[in-house]
């Protein structure tokens, strides 16, 4: 089973989440091949932005799911592995602990009966983040009045 099976719909097909969901609104730095479901780790480092080492560090962590492999041992990724990888990439520019992202990684795998735990992992997140957010929207608010103060001392000087 791979980490996404047991993940709620929202909409879309069965299956799969939103396009808007599953896309979180940005195109992939390169787009999959078509009609394609298996990649080796080098399509996946190159599609994602992650190194293969960084790859094999999140399947040995239990952070991604058994990745299948070739008769000779290669990793094959599939199309629900790169959406797993694009949320974890995501969790991870949040400022998600990796800690806390392998075990949001079993609670997935475990099904259904740990979506209260999953929803409360990830409430807990994002009011993490919206702190973070307003943090940094005061700081923001500084380096924009500061701004507005050498850009006025600059028209006054070029007045003289």
């Amino acid at each position: 089973m791979t980490v996404t099976q047991s993940e709620p719909v929202a909409s879309g097909a069965a299956g799969q989440l939103p396009t808007k969901v599953r896309d979180c609104g940005t195109a992939p730095p390169h787009p999959r091949p078509a009609g394609r479901d298996r990649y080796t780790i080098s399509e996946v480092a190159e599609h994602t932005g992650l190194s293969a080492h960084t790859l094999r560090w999140y399947e040995r962590i239990g952070l991604m799911p058994h990745v299948d492999r070739t008769h000779t041992g290669q990793r094959r990724f599939t199309n629900r592995d790169l959406d797993w990888l694009s949320l974890v990439t995501k969790l991870r520019l949040t400022g998600m602990p990796v800690a806390d992202m392998v075990r949001y990684a079993e609670l997935v795998r475990a099904g259904e009966s740990t979506f209260a735990e999953r929803e409360q992992l990830l409430t807990a997140h994002r009011e993490d983040v919206r702190q973070r957010i307003a943090e940094l929207q005061g700081t923001l608010d500084v380096l924009d009045y500061k701004i507005d103060i050498y850009a006025d001392a600059r028209r006054a000087s070029e007045r003289f």
